[in-house]
Formats: C-alpha cells, structure tokens, sequence
C-alpha cells in the first residue's frame, strides 16, 4: 500500500474510493442496522487510520488536533445547523436494539472513512498535481456523485437526485473546511453527527419542509463557502507551494 501511495496519491486516493464504495455497496444491502457493515467499517476504518499514523501523515491529512483557527472559521457553526438537519422533522429510534447500537456506530464510521478518502487522500492528491480550484471540485461533485450506489440498494430515484445535490453542497462546504482550517475533525464530526442523526429520524419529513431544508442547505453552502474563500487564511500544511514540497 506504501508503493502505491508513493508511486501515485490520486492511484492510492482511487483505490480507496473503488474499495470502499463496492464494499459499502455490498454491506449496505444487508441494512445499516446490519453487524457486519460496522464490522465491514472497523475494518476499512483501522486500515486507513494505520496507515496514515504509522507513515507519519496525521498532520497531512488533518488528523494531528482541532483547527486553531475555530474563531476565524466561525467555530463551525454551518456543519452544526446542517448536521441537525435529519432531526426537524421529529425524532425517534429507527431500528430496535442491538441494530440501533451497530446503525449508530456505523453511521459515526462512515463520516470518518469517506471524509478521509475524499478530503483527505483524494483532495491532498488533487492539490498536489492540480492545485486548488480542480481539487475542491473534483473532491466535492466525486463525494456527491458516489451517492448514486444508493439506487443499488433499493432507495427510490428522486430520493437518490435529491441526496447527492444535498451530498454535493456538504461537499463543498467540508473541502473548503478541511482547505482553510488544516484539521479533518470538524468535517468528521459534522459528517459522523450528520449520518448518526439520520438513523433517530422520524421518518419523512413533509414535502414543503423537504425544500425548505434543502433550499437552506444550498444557501448555508454558498455564504459560508464564499466566507472561507474570501476571508479566512490558508494555513501552511496546505498551501499548494507546501503541498507540492511535501
């Protein structure tokens, strides 16, 4: 795996997305509440976090500590409101224990893994040979467009469009997170709270209030993504003249 990284980051970041996505395509069809997608997801989970720590690329990869520049990022607040999402339209418990236990922890696993494929190896390749503007893009509408598998599972078409739009926003908004702060944590947590909340939903929410969540969503995404770009300084670990030594 070090050869592969070493060789090629968008090779080692494409194999990552392939090997997860038909594997969570596999699992997800035994249901979140499923044991063996967590397991599945520790799996992938300790792989991934292993090899960045014992290659030294915590700091890289934004897994070293919290940002230190919280204040200037506006402590996060957008992923917070976005996170709540899942739960306006009435909470309840989806699946009866234990298959709540292991669809939370599941959930909470997700976050981690795909912030880590997608803003982290994918984004950090793409910054390295591209630069900026085509690694957010391609980090942000690859993210999105993988939630297209979920038509494999069963879930309806309309259903599906309206997830990956949504996935797209939340896209932008955690690569430009992740591009402004240094830190992955914030984009993991938001991630994590995000999925984790989607399992205590109170079935649909109704139609008018589906676009109004959604419509919120895209305006959130746009200022806070303009905010960042505009006002808050790149730090060091990823400007692309430090990207490209590295």
């Amino acid at each position: 795996m070090k050869k592969l990284y070493e060789k090629s980051e968008i090779t080692f970041a494409v194999f990552w997305i392939v090997l997860y996505t038909v594997s969570m395509g596999t699992l997800r069809n035994l249901g979140d509440d499923s044991l063996y997608m967590m397991l599945g997801l520790i799996a992938v989970s300790v792989l991934m976090f292993l090899f960045v720590k014992k290659n030294g690329l915590m700091e890289k990869y934004g897994l070293a500590g919290w940002a230190g520049n919280s204040r200037a990022m506006l402590w996060f607040l957008p992923l917070w409101i976005i996170a709540s999402f899942n739960l306006w339209g009435g909470i309840s418990v989806r699946y009866p224990l234990p298959g709540q236990i292991c669809a939370v922890v599941s959930m909470a696993l997700v976050g981690f893994a795909e912030e880590l494929i997608f803003r982290g190896f994918l984004f950090k390749a793409m910054l390295k040979e591209s630069g900026v503007k085509p690694a957010v893009i391609v980090s942000s509408v690859t993210f999105g467009a993988g939630h297209i598998l979920n038509l494999f599972t069963g879930q309806q078409l309309g259903e599906t469009l309206v997830q990956v739009v949504f996935a797209v926003a939340f896209g932008f908004i955690v690569t430009l997170v992740f591009y402004k702060s240094g830190s992955l944590l914030p984009c993991i947590l938001s991630h994590s709270l995000t999925d984790v909340f989607s399992k205590f939903a109170a079935g649909e929410m109704s139609s008018v209030l589906n676009w109004v969540v959604h419509g919120l969503m895209i305006v959130i995404a746009a200022a806070y993504c303009l905010y960042l770009i505009r006002r808050v300084e790149t730090p060091a670990v990823n400007r692309p003249d430090a990207v490209r030594e590295a």
